[in-house]
């Protein structure tokens, strides 16, 4: 009988393990696509603010193929280190574009189980990310203008949505060749 639960133990520290070795991976994914698309021209010239979230590949990865605690807790973390990158307006942002953006497309795969795409999934929560960074940005400047800003961001998280669905399908073999999937 011991010996089971010896067993039942140490199965469930090496899952436990496994997942945060696995979420770490992941949060240094997301430190990466951080930095490179830091480097990268922006996606609309001219327009303020609008990346194509290539950290938020990491985030997606986690939903899709591990579970929802692990793609939040990416999600915070990616706000903790936006924080200590590019301060507290941007680490503010960023952990309400990526809580609203995550709970969206659970709530999708909730209703829609299966007959949801990745890449409609991804769309809405790219548009819902920025929908949370605008509504997070309009407590701090409280303009009514803020929300002309509505249009560009609703575009923008089209194609953002579209260009990180895709990334993701491209960066899937390698992630399987690592032992993520």
């Amino acid at each position: 009988m011991d010996n089971k639960l010896y067993e039942d133990q140490a199965t469930r520290n090496l899952r436990n393990t496994r997942r945060l070795v696995l979420t770490g991976l992941l949060f240094a994914i997301a430190m990466v696509l951080s930095i490179v698309e830091s480097s990268l021209p922006p996606i609309l010239v001219g327009v303020p603010g609008v990346k194509m979230g290539l950290s938020n590949i990491a985030v997606m990865y986690a939903l899709f193929f591990l579970n929802k605690r692990q793609a939040y807790t990416i999600a915070i973390l990616k706000a903790g280190f936006v924080f200590l990158t590019r301060g507290a307006v941007a680490s503010l942002l960023s952990l309400c574009g990526g809580i609203l953006s995550l709970t969206i497309m659970i709530i999708l795969m909730v209703i829609f189980k299966k007959r949801i795409s990745y890449l409609i999934l991804s769309i809405f929560g790219a548009v819902f990310h920025n929908i949370g960074q605008l509504v997070a940005i309009s407590f701090i400047f409280t303009s009514i203008y803020i929300w002309a800003y509505l249009p560009v961001l609703l575009f923008s998280g089209i194609l953002a949505g579209i260009a990180t669905s895709i990334l993701l399908k491209f960066i899937l073999p390698a992630l399987q060749r690592v032992g993520l999937k």
